[in-house]
């Protein structure tokens, strides 16, 4: 009776994650070092200039729009590499033990409501109104976290939102890079594996555990409205 029904996971879920899905057309395969098969956008996303009708998720915690990475140990940005790359929770993340990796995306309804209002908040002089989410979530991999990708007219925005995030012992780097790293961003202290339990507190839009972006080609990260939580 489940079988083609949508299983949102909120109860498990910390607050501010958007809704996601374990429904098993909507999941990565369980492969170690794997990837989503190509996602084809509803909507073009804009980033630092690049338009892209297409994107990847990668288990091991990041999204490529070209092709598909296998890559489980983070290069350090800024990498100047031939590729954009956004970061998550870039690490060595293994979902045939546990966990699932999923994605959503959205061109109507409440995540699109709720996404007009968060931006509106962290970016208030916009009067932005979105239009498609696109939601990428690692949960109990070891760890929780999501990408979001936000989009309307001609507008885009990246949240990053962790949940319980384990200590590791393998290298770490949380952000975004782009092709000749003309633009990157480490979230502090994301590249250290002892500290990244830190994530779920840490934000530069005054929200625990949360990480917000402008991504297109017009100002970035202006941000006036709220002060950093940092490392401590």
């Amino acid at each position: 009776m489940l079988k083609n029904v949508f299983l949102f996971i909120l109860l498990a879920a910390p607050d501010i994650f958007y809704p996601f899905s374990s429904a098993a057309g909507d999941r990565n395969p369980a492969v170690e070092d794997g990837s989503s098969s190509v996602i084809q956008l509803s909507s073009p996303f804009l980033f630092f200039g690049r338009t892209y009708r297409q994107i990847y998720v990668n288990n091991n915690g990041h999204l490529t729009f070209n092709q598909p990475s296998s890559v489980y140990t983070p290069y350090s940005f800024p990498i100047n590499g031939s590729q954009d790359i956004i970061a998550g929770l870039w690490t060595d993340l293994d979902n045939r033990v546990k966990g699932v990796v999923s994605y959503q995306q959205y061109t109507s309804g409440n995540v699109l409501t709720n996404a007009t209002l968060d931006i509106n908040t962290y970016f208030p002089n916009l009067k932005f109104n979105a239009s498609w989410v696109f939601v990428a979530t690692w949960n109990k991999v070891d760890t929780s976290f999501q990408v979001v990708l936000i989009s309307g007219s001609n507008y885009s925005f990246i949240l990053m939102n962790y949940g319980d995030i384990a200590v590791t012992g393998h290298p770490v780097q949380a952000g975004y890079d782009t092709v000749n790293s003309t633009h990157y961003f480490v979230i502090p202290g994301s590249n250290r594996g002892s500290s990244i339990s830190n994530l779920r507190i840490s934000s530069n839009v005054d929200v625990p555990g949360r990480w917000a972006f402008r991504v297109d080609s017009g100002l970035r990260n202006s941000i006036l409205k709220c002060k950093s939580l940092i490392y401590r």
